[in-house]
């Protein structure tokens, strides 16, 4: 909408009120001449008329930061949202801030341990690093996430943030109430643009999680999880923003600063000398197609990949992530160092033969292999068990105990099962543990397990 204006105009950025009673917040997006800006609306517009009068805020959109923030759940303005009083004490600051400057960032690179054993050895976080999420509905996504905020805030001490942009309410509820029964939500807060605002509500919810977020790392010195879901529904509000402000379309009609906007919210995340906000973000990739823009442009601020698979899912293989199809930038020998390199390495190259060998398996039977072949199918099936892992977020569902595990543990594991240490040991001795030593234990506790051989024939006729 245009706003016209007397004297001086109020900067960009700057939050104007319209309405009776102000209940109309208009976001100043650009200067069109000497008397006249255009705004972007950021709560629902109904009752607006020609030659309303607009009163200027004096500044900017603001978000409120403080200890007082903590478990509870806000909108793009700081209002609660979670039907409890407004906190009381709270600092209220600019969601516009610069990203730290060169100076002051962290140049080395620090692994971000998960707890999370195939997350761990095959695509290790980067403290203060982006990771992007990519899972359909149903394959634990959010399991996934609300599991690495109940370990950060557990083990790490640290703050967690949830940031739904274009969330369905339904969604926002149910993780609410979720991190309520895991109990994480102490040291928790969320932030929601939900599905029904407008677009510029959506585009600025994110922002106003940064600054929380940014407080927490910066005044407290606290590392910072920062989970995002979706990212691409950010990227879509800008889209409308920009249609809605008269620009031009760029490619497939996203907007032609859609680089400029996304690196405005993903460089302020980022690992300095006070603390590091490390985030993982929800990705949606518009029709599988990887060239599309808001795709390619999102991919080139992430770390690492976390692809999860619906078929593992269906196989019971929890947490449902696809070891061949991720990846990490931190996966490399100066960073993790040679040995979890190599390892990680002899894992996905045993995964993939596996995975090449399930077609003769299907057709001929694990008898028709050659006894290396056999090896190899042995050491992946035990290894895709072993990377399974009771969460503590579902101990009320699965009825087993949560575990975490540390990198050396994980490592240990996966290298005694590729040095064939545990070809005796059934594979479901494997599945669901922490530790690789509670492999032996719950084989003594067994009364009678299988027989390799009964093992191997059982396999075969699972995969026929």
């Amino acid at each position: 909408m245009d706003i016209g204006f007397d004297e001086c105009l109020p900067p960009i950025y700057s939050l104007l009120r319209a309405g009776t009673e102000g209940q109309i917040s208009v976001e100043v997006l650009s200067q069109l001449d000497a008397h006249r800006v255009r705004g972007i609306a950021l709560t629902p517009t109904q009752g607006l008329a020609r030659g309303m009068l607009v009163e200027d805020t004096g500044g900017p959109l603001q978000a409120p930061v403080g200890k007082e923030i903590l478990a509870r759940m806000f909108d793009v303005f700081g209002n609660a949202i979670d039907r409890q009083p407004a906190p009381a004490g709270v600092q209220w600051r600019s969601v516009h801030q610069v990203p730290p400057s060169l100076a002051r960032r962290s140049t080395k690179s620090e692994l971000f341990e998960t707890g999370i054993k195939v997350i761990d050895v095959l695509m290790p976080l980067e403290r203060g690093g982006k990771a992007g999420l990519f899972g359909g509905a149903g394959v634990g996504k959010t399991v996934l996430l609300t599991e690495m905020i109940h370990n950060m805030v557990g083990q790490q001490e640290g703050v967690s943030i949830f940031c739904g942009i274009g969330e369905r309410c339904r969604e926002g509820e149910e993780l609410y109430r979720d991190m309520k029964a895991a109990g994480v939500l102490p040291n928790m807060v969320m932030v929601f643009g939900q599905m029904n605002e407008p677009p510029g509500a959506r585009f600025r919810v994110g922002h106003a999680a940064l600054t929380m977020a940014e407080y927490f790392r910066d005044d407290e010195h606290r590392d910072v999880l920062l989970l995002i879901d979706n990212i691409f529904r950010f990227i879509q509000a800008g889209m409308e923003v920009s249609g809605l402000m008269g620009q031009m379309p760029s490619r497939l009609g996203y907007q032609p600063t859609m680089g400029t906007e996304l690196s405005q919210l993903e460089e302020r995340i980022a690992n300095t000398d006070s603390g590091a906000i490390t985030s993982i973000q929800a990705v949606y990739v518009p029709a599988d197609d990887f060239t599309d823009p808001a795709a390619v442009h999102t991919f080139s601020h992430l770390s690492a990949s976390i692809v999860l698979s619906r078929k593992r899912a269906s196989e019971g293989l929890y947490p449902a992530i696809d070891p061949l199809q991720s990846n990490s930038k931190m996966a490399t020998p100066g960073v993790i160092g040679e040995r979890h390199y190599a390892l990680a390495q002899e894992i996905r190259r045993t995964l993939a033969q596996y995975a090449d060998l399930k077609d003769i398996i299907a057709m001929l039977g694990m008898e028709q292999l050659s006894p290396d072949d056999r090896n190899v199918v042995a050491r992946a099936r035990r290894l895709e068990r072993f990377l399974t892992q009771p969460f503590f977020t579902t101990e009320q569902f699965t009825g087993l105990k949560g575990k975490l595990v540390s990198l050396k543990d994980a490592l240990d594991g996966c290298e005694r099962i590729l040095r064939d240490e545990f070809k005796d040991v059934p594979e479901s001795a494997l599945y669901m543990i922490g530790a690789i030593a509670e492999a032996r234990a719950k084989t003594k506790l067994d009364p009678e397990p299988k027989p390799q051989a009964e093992v191997e024939h059982a396999a075969s006729a699972h995969e026929s």
